[in-house]
């Protein structure tokens, strides 16, 4: 076969998304490569296409359980021959999975990190014809990055010790400029075809609230998505409990997830969640990665994540079919706090010398400096992510909370700069409560004990409201006029800018929002808008083709969107396919599936 024939025979694709041809290309042409491509862009399928048309067998190493167990019932549910080994198996189970590997039955293996050391799969790496070593969620190998795994480092010592050096592919959906030569370095890719299809996922709305009760601003945006599918992100397994009992007093069906569920608890929330028993998940960062779940229609981030890198892969769990997804992101100031405190217990536990602890904690902090900025910044917060990670366009998308609100711009140099002389008359000794209560006049008792009334800056901005003062002091932060440390106590300290605009070099603009909450209408409007492509009257049949859907999945207990994802059914309902060779054109049905699921979605149809 060749690759479109397998693009459509198997994987039911007319065509290539943008990036994927390529990088299938030059897998099959032998060399190495690196790609980097966001979540729902076809990772998978750029290894998977050649991994059926190569000779021998393809390993793809995978971090995590679920990941793996996800990806191979989707290929076996295409009709393709994989398994996995991993920890889940028995010993016996293990052995068998290698014997049937030995005898040419799996085309792809999918194996953890460390299943690679073990005497058994070194054994068997050397008795079959290893063609590709596929490395999924390859920012896990740097140390530089947001979820460092030391046990990706042995990947390359696995590769050195094969008889014949297979193909590498090494695939991420987020990696920074260091992360991606870390990737490149350690795995030894030589002269690797690299390749970056953009950061950016049209169909996701970004916003960022500050309620001033999370849990009934939470209540809100769930009755905007009655029955759909989600996840809330909590920081901690404390929030997850609470979280999850607070909805289910209200009557939602949530199910939870963190690392101190049993493994049976965490399985059965997982396979609830996955196979729509449940739509609503509450977790930690501990689960989602490798959750191959296509209709997640929103994901709520109730505490800010530690860093840009993990909001967006959580964020992008949401709409991995293209559909109109929502992401929210919840801020507090103790957000910020509780992440402060999780950074320096991990490092605390760090497998590294003092020296690196100290360069990595000191990188995990200016991350989320950079993450804090996200939650204040009135830009673009599309835009303001996807520079994060190198990519500069426009500044503005159309399709987040800050490019639809209205905003109008004010001159706050003069108060700018008392904020700035503030800091530098005290020595820059204290933090950015004391440096607002000073400007503003206020008469509390740290005020009194590090004797603030004396600074010549004290009620000088008396008449400037506090949230306005904050939002000032956030954008001296953002513009580098000032700078916050990472030690026990953070202190405000002046910023390699200060200077400027302190000598009057420079004026400060802001933007300001005219309205505070128009931002939930207006991506109702939004996604109504991209939404509407489906009528009334096919609305109704794709309710029918989702029961029939469930009705399968029960059959063979896989999760729904195994059979056909939502995507699949919606362009079912627009095409209403006839009979069998009809049904090849709709998107996402190959010539597997239609033989296994055809007749019975063709009648279903009909009867609409």
């Amino acid at each position: 076969m060749e690759k479109q024939e397998v693009l459509k025979n198997v994987f039911g694709y007319d065509s290539f998304r943008e990036g994927q041809e390529m990088l299938v290309d030059d897998t099959l042409q032998g060399k190495d490569v690196l790609g980097i491509m966001p979540t729902g862009a076809g990772k998978s399928l750029c290894f998977q296409v050649p991994a059926l048309l190569l000779e021998g067998i393809t390993i793809v190493v995978s971090p995590l359980i679920s990941l793996m167990k996800d990806q191979v019932s989707a290929l076996n549910a295409l009709g393709v021959h994989a398994a996995f080994i991993n920890s889940s198996l028995t010993e016996g189970q293990c052995r068998r999975a290698m014997a049937y590997a030995r005898e040419g039955r799996y085309k792809i293996i999918y194996a953890a990190p460390e299943r690679l050391e073990t005497e058994a799969f070194g054994e068997l790496a050397r008795q079959v014809k290893i063609s590709l070593v596929a490395v999924d969620e390859a920012h896990c190998i740097s140390q530089w990055g947001q979820d460092f795994r030391p046990s990706y480092l042995k990947i390359a010592d696995f590769i050195q010790g094969l008889p014949v050096r297979p193909v590498i592919a090494a695939y991420t959906a987020t990696a920074t400029r260091e992360v991606r030569e870390d990737i490149l370095c350690i795995l030894g890719l030589v002269e690797p075809t690299v390749l970056v299809t953009g950061y950016d996922r049209k169909n996701l709305y970004f916003e960022v609230k500050k309620p001033k009760d999370k849990s009934r601003e939470l209540l809100v945006d769930l009755q905007r998505n009655p029955d759909k599918s989600g996840i809330i992100y909590c920081s901690t397994r404390k929030a997850v409990e609470e979280v999850q009992c607070f909805l289910q007093a209200a009557g939602y069906p949530a199910v939870k997830y963190h690392a101190g569920l049993s493994e049976e608890e965490r399985r059965r929330s997982q396979e609830d969640f996955i196979y729509d028993r449940a739509p609503v998940m509450v977790a930690t960062n501990a689960f989602g990665m490798g959750i191959d779940k296509s209709n997640v229609r929103y994901v709520i981030h109730y505490n800010m994540p530690k860093d840009i890198e993990s909001y967006y892969q959580e964020a992008g769990r949401a709409g991995r079919d293209g559909e109109p997804a929502h992401c929210v992101l919840y801020y507090s100031g103790q957000d910020k706090r509780i992440n402060e405190f999780l950074i320096e217990k991990q490092m605390e536990h760090a497998e590294l010398p003092k020296e690196d602890r100290a360069v990595v904690q000191e990188r995990s902090f200016d991350r989320l400096q950079k993450m804090t900025f996200y939650c204040f910044t009135n830009d673009c917060l599309r835009d303001y992510i996807l520079r994060y990670f190198g990519e500069y366009g426009g500044n503005y998308c159309g399709n987040c909370s800050n490019c639809q609100t209205q905003f109008e711009t004010a001159d706050v140099t003069e108060e700018g700069k008392t904020l700035t002389e503030c800091v530098r008359s005290c020595g820059q000794r204290y933090g950015m409560t004391v440096i607002v209560d000073t400007v503003r006049g206020a008469d509390t008792a740290k005020i009194r004990q590090y004797k603030m009334k004396e600074n010549p800056c004290y009620g000088a901005l008396a008449a400037v409201p506090v949230y306005r003062l904050r939002q000032i002091l956030q954008y001296l932060l953002l513009q580098e006029y000032l700078q916050v440390t990472n030690d026990a106590y953070t202190l405000v300290k002046l910023g390699k800018n200060a200077e400027k605009l302190l000598a009057g070099e420079e004026r400060l603009q802001i933007k300001f929002p005219k309205e505070r909450e128009t931002s939930a209408g207006g991506a109702r409007k939004k996604k109504s808008a991209q939404a509407a492509a489906l009528t009334e009257e096919d609305e109704a049949l794709f309710g029918r083709l989702k029961a029939l859907r469930m009705q399968i999945a029960r059959e063979e207990h896989v999760p729904p969107y195994i059979v056909f994802s939502d995507k699949t059914l919606r362009d079912m309902c627009q095409r209403r396919p006839g009979d069998a060779q009809e049904l090849l054109d709709v998107s996402g049905v190959g010539a597997y599936k239609a033989g296994k699921y055809g007749q019975r979605f063709l009648a279903c149809i009909r009867e609409g």
